[in-house]
Order: C-alpha cells, then structure tokens, then sequence
C-alpha cells in the first residue's frame, strides 16, 4: 500500500549503485527503489563504475525498473566517495528530478548545489563515520564538520536506528526522519552447504568488512579462546585493509575458516539459516542488514553490546563486549540441546522491518519534500557551532 498522488521523479545519489553486493545503502536504495518504481514513479539510481571494472563490460541501463547512471570514481579511500558523488551531482544539476535523496553524510558539500538547483533534498545520514577507526585527524574532522554540514543544508534527515536520530538531537538539535532497512525473510535450504564442507548447525558464522570497529579480531580472538567444537566460518574482506585482514588472520586457529566475499546470494542466505548462530561485531553504523538478515533466518545472534544492536535484538539476543564474552557466548551455545524457543524469538524480531513499510515511509518523505512542506525546521548552524563539532572530535 502507499501514498497515492502523482508520480514523482526521485534520484538516489551516493551509494555504489544496484545490484546491491556491498552495504546497507546499496541494500535499501534496492529494495526501496525498485519499490517506488513498481509504483510508478521513475526512480533514477547513480551507480559507480571504477577502473577495476571488467574492461567492455556492459552497464545495464535499468534494472528492476530503476533507471541507472553509471558515474566513475577515484579509486582511494579517502577520495571514492566523494569523486563519485560529485561527478553524479553533476549530472543531476542538468537532469533535474523532483526529489533527490542523498545517502552518507560525507557527501554533504555538494548539497547546496542540488538546493541551487531548486530540488528538495533529504539526507539519508548513516552511522557515525567519524568514529571508525580508519579515518584519523582531517579525516575525522571532515566526518564530523560534513555531519554539520547535512544538518544546515538538507531539507530534511533521514535515520535507520533511533541511537542515530538521538545522536543528531543531541548534537545538533535537528529532528530526522526514523526509517530503518527491512529484514528479508530467510527459509533457506540446505543444498548448497555441502559444497563448502559444511553442515546444517553445524557451524558459527560471521559475516562483516574487515575493520576495527565491526570486532571481527574480537570475535576471532574470543572463539579461538573458546572450547567450542563447531567450526567458525569467517565471510567477508575489506579493500584497503590489508594490516587488519593478516591481523585478523594472526589470530585464527585451525577451526576458523575464511571464505571471503561470498557473492552468491543463495549461498549466502543458506549461511545465515543454517548457522548455530551468528556473530555480530558492528559498532558504529546504525541499524545493519547483515544483522538484520540474521533475524530474519531466525538465527541466534551473539551481538556486540551497543545501542543499536539492541534496538534490533532486544532480548531475544545475547551479547558481547570482549573476548572472553565471546568465548563463554559461544560455549552456551554448544550446549543448548534445542534452540527452537530462541529461534522463533529472533524471528518474531523480524516483523518489525518490513520494506514495504520502509517503502512507504520514503515515498511519504519524498510527497512532503516535492510539496515543499515543512518536514524539519531549518536550523542554519553558526561558524562557531560548526567550529565545535570539529573540535570535539579532538577531546
């Protein structure tokens, strides 16, 4: 069910693009697009093409009805994103659309050229960049004077967990909009465990990038630790992150085994479903799909102890804040003989991220921005106040 009205042309700016393989943006710019384009409305999807890609390869023009600009990018770290970004803005100043919706705070810079342009914007903010540790110095200080800037020149926010929409209260004193991801309903067979050498429960899983503050070394670590019986299956990689990976990678026994970046979504569906349970580091960014696929397998989770973990979890998750929690989380597990109550109790989490509601909730922001109505108040933020968010990064 949604709105109604008439269709709308929307844009959604600063992610990789679809097919969505990498991240909770990539996730919902899926899913929601492909949603408000089965509505009717022409839904244009900036992806990002790298120098890496497969030379000749063709770039589908559209995919599940969404329209789809393919942009190129610097191919480093710090420069990724925003390269992207702009050369997508670009385009979007002379392809005007009716909405844009622009995701991750760093690219705030480039948001008073799409007001000057004269198309209502939201901003879809994420977690707490600022706090990974992989940006440091003027890289912090840039998260957090881009997280000012998001708030003075979007026209409205937008937040997937409630300790995110706190945190730009708190701070800043700016309302959001609270719009979490949707958890995809996992039955998931068995056929393809095989193949990897595994078995149906036989196996606890961690699916993550490889940085610091998504705790995979803490979750290696722990298990290593551990007595448990039941291997440790590690997916996932990370670019630019080589002294993490062999770090992580250091702190492995035998019973640890790394898959990599598993691309094939059933595969990976059949992991999540089929796990004794799943092992969830992430710290920093707000609600995670990863997690929020878990639930929606039913697969007992063992969390790292943050806000956000526990919006999605409640009690039907334990959790974790080092090492030695992991090793005693994952023994408990071993040893309980039926894990139906648990499973059904994570599940039943599930039922509260649906994206259709999630669907409905943007098309609704997407109607009150093209209709100009007032959905925050405009807090144009002082040189001085900006000048402190900068500085707190520094006490």
């Amino acid at each position: 069910m949604h709105s109604g009205g008439p269709e709308l042309s929307i844009a959604l700016v600063g992610t990789r693009g679809v097919p969505a393989h990498y991240g909770g943006f990539e996730t919902a710019v899926e899913e929601v697009g492909a949603r408000l384009a089965e509505r009717g409305h022409q839904v244009r999807v900036y992806c990002r093409t790298l120098a890496s890609d497969v030379p000749g390869e063709r770039r589908p023009a559209e995919y599940r009805g969404m329209t789809l600009v393919h942009r190129g990018a610097l191919r480093r770290r710090s420069l990724e994103t925003l390269s992207h970004s702009g050369l997508s803005v670009a385009h979007l100043m002379s392809h005007r659309t009716d909405v844009a919706i622009v995701f991750n705070a760093a690219n705030s810079p480039y948001l008073p050229l799409i007001r000057a342009a004269r198309i209502p914007v939201a901003t879809h903010v994420d977690g707490l960049e600022w706090k990974r540790d992989k940006w440091k110095g003027a890289g912090r200080r840039y998260y957090r004077m881009a997280e000012s800037a998001a708030v003075r020149w979007s026209d409205a926010l937008i937040a997937d967990a409630q300790g995110i929409a706190d945190y730009y209260r708190e701070e800043f004193h700016a309302d959001s909009r609270l719009i979490a991801y949707g958890a995809p309903r996992i039955d998931g067979g068995d056929d393809l465990l095989a193949g990897s050498g595994l078995a149906s429960r036989g196996y606890h899983l961690v699916v993550a990038r490889f940085e610091p503050e998504n705790h995979v070394h803490t979750i290696v670590d722990g298990y290593t630790r551990s007595a448990a019986t039941l291997p440790l299956v590690v997916v996932g990689s990370a670019p630019y992150a080589d002294e993490y990976t062999a770090r992580v990678h250091d702190l492995a026994d035998e019973r640890v085994r790394f898959l990599g970046g598993v691309w094939d979504q059933r595969l990976l569906d059949q992991l999540y479903a089929n796990a004794r349970t799943y092992l969830h580091g992430h710290s920093v960014g707000g609600t995670n799909p990863s997690l929020l696929r878990a639930v929606g397998a039913g697969t007992p989770t063992i969390a790292y102890d943050v806000v956000f973990n526990r919006e999605v979890l409640g009690q039907a998750g334990t959790y974790f804040g080092g090492e030695d929690d992991v090793a005693r989380r994952i023994e408990a597990a071993e040893e309980v003989a039926d894990d139906a109550p648990l499973r059904q109790a994570t599940s039943a989490r599930a039922l509260a991220y649906d994206w259709d509601d999630v669907a409905d909730r943007y098309e609704a922001l997407c109607r009150d921005l093209a209709d100009r109505v007032q959905v925050r108040a405009h807090r144009p933020l002082t040189a001085q106040r900006v000048a402190r968010a900068a500085e707190a990064v520094e006490s």
